[in-house]
């Protein structure tokens, strides 16, 4: 077990003691599920980011997609798709190909550091719920350092590492393609979504998690974290 499963809330205490008053002081003083948390009844939000690259050190957030996960149900009502506008004239580039936003769509959006309160403030006392999730923890780690000078710590599920568990019960050589998210949705007869949206992709994390979850058993919050 890491040393991050041992005592997440006490990496928690630590670095809201390093925290200057506003939204990750304010998520990091909300104090995570008890790692003896069943999952039938644990607190998640699902999130997804659409960006333009893969890279947080030089690629940014365009949009952030978030829907809350209670347990085995999942509230529609508190799905939310922010845009982000960027701080300059840059555009999405490239990046538009894949998520189809526009330059005029995201200079419309909310600026990054109300997106992010946003999304930390809907993260209080729940875990992170993502596919790939050092994806979303990289670039949300970093963009809450630049614009809030602190970094915050999450507790986080992965449905890619949750999916690679699955497969390797039968089969010890899982070809990359099956991790993806439509692929692993389609082995529980889901329905197949447009792909890069973040909202949607964040509703289609949520899904794969419960149908993931439903072969588990009787599981807790300590199986099934990463760090």
């Amino acid at each position: 077990m890491s040393i991050f499963r041992k005592r997440h809330n006490r990496l928690r205490t630590d670095y809201l003691s390093r925290a200057p008053e506003g939204p990750v002081h304010d998520y990091l003083a909300e104090p995570f599920p008890a790692l003896d948390t069943p999952l039938r009844e644990l607190p998640m939000l699902a999130v997804d980011l659409e960006t333009t690259g893969l890279d947080p050190a030089v690629d940014r957030i365009v949009s952030i997609g978030f829907i809350p996960v209670d347990g085995h149900s999942i509230p529609i009502a508190g799905g939310r798709e922010l845009l982000v506008r960027p701080k300059t004239v840059e555009g999405v580039g490239h990046s538009a190909t894949v998520h189809g936003l526009t330059d005029d769509q995201v200079a419309a959006g909310l600026p990054l550091t109300e997106a992010l309160t946003q999304t930390l403030a809907a993260l209080r006392g729940r875990v992170l719920l993502a596919h790939h999730a050092a994806i979303e923890i990289r670039f949300l780690s970093r963009a809450c350092q630049n614009v809030f000078g602190a970094k915050p710590l999450f507790a986080a599920v992965d449905t890619l590492a949750l999916g690679s568990d699955f497969l390797m019960q039968g089969d010890d050589d899982i070809p990359r393609g099956r991790l993806r998210l439509s692929a692993l949705r389609a082995q529980f007869g889901l329905p197949r979504y447009r792909a890069h949206l973040a909202l949607t992709d964040a509703l289609a994390c949520a899904e794969l998690y419960l149908a993931l979850t439903a072969e588990m058993g009787q599981r807790t919050l300590k199986q099934v974290i990463v760090r």
